[in-house]
């Protein structure tokens, strides 16, 4: 009996061991905070992240408010998909022409029509279905406020939140977007994985911000991350504090930059 009872505990830690990966979860990962928040030390202006999978969680300052500025499309595009009058049925021509350009491109004047019809309630009733605490949403969408902590949990299931007809779509939008608004955290991630993120930047009517979350995908593998700041000298220097931030917080995730940290390239980014 005692045989037999140390034989199914040894096979109990093994499938406990197993478990995160088959769930979805980087086994013996986690991100580089110390890090990372020693690289945010040395920036300009204010920095805070998030870093999510399956069941851990790591940041700082993630609970701290942030002006949203084009983040808050992502949002704008899955409640928008979630409409009860736009979830089971094919997207019109219209539609698509709206949503396309607001998120691939972050087209404003796009982004001002999609949120007159989804409206402020259904943007928080979007949060609270995402399990975030701390958005408020604003009547000018850009004025909405974001934490690090929120945007990564929203990211972490993403797709799962959009009908599963329109999955496709929206996340082909998140991942395709153009290439001149491909910096910081799309530059920084391992070999292999995909990313599919919205970022957000200027200065608006408040304090310049310069922002990026992201789902990162693997085959089943997931990680999310959300990298806000505020007060830069610039929209490019804000970029470059992203792509720093995430370079040493993701660190590991393929063995192949396991130990090493990719130089800066300072890029022009638009303001």
């Amino acid at each position: 009996m005692r045989r037999l009872a140390a034989a199914l505990l040894a096979l109990l830690a093994l499938l406990v061991a197993a478990a995160p990966a088959a769930a979805g979860e980087p086994r013996d990962w986690h991100p580089k905070v110390r890090d990372a928040r020693a690289f945010a030390d040395t920036r300009r202006g204010e920095v805070a992240f998030a870093v999510r999978t399956r069941t851990r969680a790591w940041g700082v300052r993630e609970g701290v408010q942030f002006r949203s500025a084009s983040v808050v499309k992502a949002m704008l595009l899955v409640a928008y998909l979630r409409r009860a009058d736009v979830r089971d049925r094919a997207l019109r021509a219209g539609e698509r022409a709206l949503l396309d350009p607001m998120i691939r491109f972050s087209d404003n004047r796009a982004a001002d029509r999609v949120h007159a019809r989804v409206g402020l309630p259904a943007l928080s009733a979007l949060a609270g279905r995402a399990g975030m605490r701390a958005f408020v949403p604003h009547p000018v969408w850009g004025g909405s406020l974001i934490t690090a902590q929120d945007q990564a949990g929203l990211f972490r299931r993403i797709d799962r939140l959009v009908p599963a007809r329109h999955r496709h779509y929206a996340m082909g939008l998140l991942r395709g977007i153009t290439a001149g608004q491909r910096w910081g955290l799309p530059e920084a991630i391992p070999e292999r994985w995909a990313i599919a993120f919205k970022g957000g930047w200027g200065k608006g009517v408040t304090r310049q911000v310069t922002h990026q979350a992201a789902l990162l995908t693997r085959g089943r593998l997931r990680v999310s991350v959300a990298i806000l700041t505020a007060d830069n000298p610039s929209t490019p220097y804000g970029a470059a504090t992203i792509r720093g931030v995430a370079l040493r917080l993701l660190r590991g995730l393929d063995k192949r930059l396991r130990g090493r940290v990719l130089p800066l390239v300072r890029r022009r980014v638009p303001a």
